[in-house]
């Protein structure tokens, strides 16, 4: 008898169980209060039972109906088998009622509380019935990765129409939910995945110029020490290094150690670095890394792209491209001036050969153009105009910056229908037309991105850090890192071009503010290319008095710097961050004086000015020490929502997003 009401109890569901225990202890409670009460009490209790033992076998009917329903074209054995699944399987209402639940999801979860996961399940089940229901949407299977214990399951769920409708004809709905153990299949493909090999490309930056400089019996010396600290740092991800050239590495490792090389920052940056020369000398590295290709050749090429990336942007830096993305690490040092003008040489000769193959030239320079993109697209103007061809500038409506100057120059009549407008620019451009892009490298900055589209040759000169959205498959590019600005290569070209060229006063006064103005009057970044490039201009006639009042401020706009700089707030003892609140679309600029201005109270190394477009905010950040605020705003311009200008003492900087 006792075994028959274990049997009897244990076939109904756990909330039925807890309903008929709660009702016995309140009649027991009225017994002992009342011990009349004790004959019907029983009698109550036994009808109970009896009532809910049959609502219970009435509703295991219907689920046998449902599960029927579900296999109607399975035989026997599927239907046994769905019933006594290998894998946990319960089924619940979607108001949380537990129905059934088969031995194997009681053995599993035996040692789990599996309701707070049940319970998450049937609010997201709910959430989707209802999306499917207002897309009329039929398919109704639920997936979902859940991780209970120490285990990850794939949870599968079968919504089912329940025939317990509810007076206003709403559907109700019995889950089916299959639990399938996918912690093997995870912990295999993740075991994949780190297994897979990287390829990274290993340079010592300016090797030959830097050998130069140091005396003949430290030379062997100083290379084994770099090459021990590289095969050192290389052999702590068990990886294969081969040197395959004075300066070149080749580094094969595995995926699983590419994480603990971002934890630590790639310090084999710093210990190169750390090595002392005697002679004042900083050696550093580019490293290159990708995982990106299907085969090793591919992930070669890709790192190689890499590679090329990293030394556009100055050297003493990794990159890593994953999953589609560039992400940077390093970039502290600053840029060694290169010593041979070998490269301006080739690239005036190049330059050279596609104007003439060209019928004509147009010239394009950033979005609000600045001194130093005008002043380079004028010298190219004057170099094309002295080869025979004629020559057009795109000119953006927005000039701002150097409304004083294209005052001065409009008085000029040759120039009259040399700045033409984006429009006019895309009618005339055709297959025999040379783009030249000027003192930017990047897609998303140039005036007109469609010219880019149609153009067949484009050329580039530019002195900025390469960025990853940079214009691919040039025709030429010149684009040093190390240069003050674009002003100071194009000056270089027009001097090594075969035919003579006759520079105009305005023309050459304009790459002179250019290169003035990207230096911050010869005090960032300039070395002796650039006071050679000055020099040439001088002797051009460049009046240097008539350059200054160009960039005068008003009363006005110096009362709102002082304003800016008063407001800073100094963090660190080193950073100044002020904010200009205006709403206006001369922000941006007045944001970057700011910052300049910053930079001249003595111990701040670098400055953050934040101001309002209106539209979206635009941020100016200039460095003199070792922040590096490229690194810093990169991060930001992600977002894709800020206006980004950094400058920088390893180089002026003066990029937007």
């Amino acid at each position: 008898m006792q075994n028959n009401n274990r049997k009897i109890f244990d076939n109904l569901i756990s909330r039925t169980k807890i309903y008929l225990a709660v009702i016995f202890i309140l009649l027991v409670v009225i017994i002992i209060q009342n011990n009349n009460f004790f004959l019907p009490a029983i009698i109550i209790y036994i009808l109970i039972i009896a009532y809910t033992y049959f609502a219970n076998n009435k509703r295991k009917s219907e689920i046998s109906e449902t599960l029927q329903d579900l296999t109607l074209t399975v035989d026997s054995t599927a239907k046994s088998t769905l019933i006594n699944s290998p894998f946990p399987l319960i089924i619940l209402e979607t108001d949380g009622n537990v129905i059934w639940k088969s031995s194997k999801f009681n053995s599993e979860f035996i040692n789990v509380d599996i309701n707070n996961y049940i319970d998450d399940i049937i609010i997201e089940s709910k959430s989707e019935i209802e999306k499917r229901e207002n897309k009329n949407n039929n398919n109704n299977l639920l997936f979902k990765q859940i991780t209970i214990g120490k285990k990850m399951y794939t949870v599968v769920g079968k919504f089912v129409n329940s025939k317990n409708h509810d007076k206003r004809n709403k559907k109700e709905y019995m889950i089916i939910l299959y639990f399938l153990d996918i912690t093997e299949s995870i912990k295999l493909q993740e075991e994949f995945n780190n297994s897979k090999i990287c390829i990274g490309i290993i340079m010592l930056d300016n090797y030959e110029e830097t050998m130069q400089l140091i005396d003949g019996e430290q030379k062997p010396q100083l290379t084994a020490q770099i090459d021990k600290e590289i095969y050192a740092w290389a052999n702590e991800s068990n990886g294969v290094l081969i040197k395959s050239d004075r300066d070149r590495y080749v580094y094969v490792f595995e995926q699983r150690y590419l994480e603990n090389m971002k934890e630590e920052k790639f310090s084999i940056l710093d210990k190169i670095k750390e090595i002392d020369s005697k002679k004042k000398v900083q050696f550093t590295l580019s490293i290159a890394i990708s995982n990106e290709g299907k085969t090793i050749k591919d992930k070669y090429k890709s790192a190689q792209a890499a590679m090329d990336l990293v030394l556009g942007r100055g050297g003493d830096q990794t990159v890593i491209r994953e999953n589609e993305i560039y992400k940077f690490f390093g970039g502290r040092a600053q840029e060694v001036e290169k010593r041979t003008k070998v490269k301006a040489r080739v690239v005036a000769q190049a330059l050279q050969n596609l104007i003439k193959e060209s019928s004509k030239v147009m010239i394009m320079g950033h979005t609000i153009p600045d001194m130093d993109a005008m002043g380079s697209a004028l010298g190219i103007y004057r170099l094309v105009k002295s080869l025979n061809k004629n020559a057009y500038i795109v000119r953006s409506n927005n000039t701002s910056a150097i409304d004083v100057f294209m005052e001065v120059l409009e008085k000029d009549k040759e120039y009259e229908n040399v700045f033409i407008s984006q429009e006019t620019a895309e009618e005339n451009i055709g297959e025999d037309t040379l783009l030249v892009v000027v003192d930017t490298h990047k897609i998303n900055y140039v005036e007109d991105e469609r010219l880019l589209e149609r153009s067949k040759k484009t050329v580039i000169i530019d002195h900025h850090r390469r960025s990853t959205n940079y214009i691919e498959n040039a025709t030429l590019t010149f684009q040093e890192v190390y240069a003050s600005s674009a002003s100071e290569l194009v000056t270089e070209l027009l001097q090594y071009v075969d035919e003579k060229v006759e520079l105009k006063t305005i023309e050459a006064e304009s790459l002179y503010a250019g290169i003035m103005i990207d230096t911050k009057n010869f005090t960032f970044k300039t070395g002796v290319r650039t006071f050679e490039a000055a020099a040439y201009l001088r002797r051009c006639g460049v009046d240097i008095i008539k350059v200054k009042k160009w960039f005068q401020s008003d009363l006005e706009t110096f009362n709102i710097l002082a304003g800016i700089v008063k407001n800073a707030e100094i963090i660190e003892k080193s950073i100044g961050i002020s904010i200009y609140d205006e709403k206006t679309k001369e922000a941006n600029l007045i944001c970057a004086k700011a910052a300049d201005e910053l930079l001249t109270i003595s111990d701040i190394t670098a400055s953050f000015v934040i101001g309002d477009l209106g539209d979206k905010i635009c941020i100016s950040g200039r460095s003199i020490g070792d922040i590096n605020v490229q690194v810093i705003l990169e991060k930001l311009r992600r977002r894709r929502t800020y206006y980004i200008c950094w400058c920088t003492g390893r180089g002026n900087d003066n990029r937007r997003n």
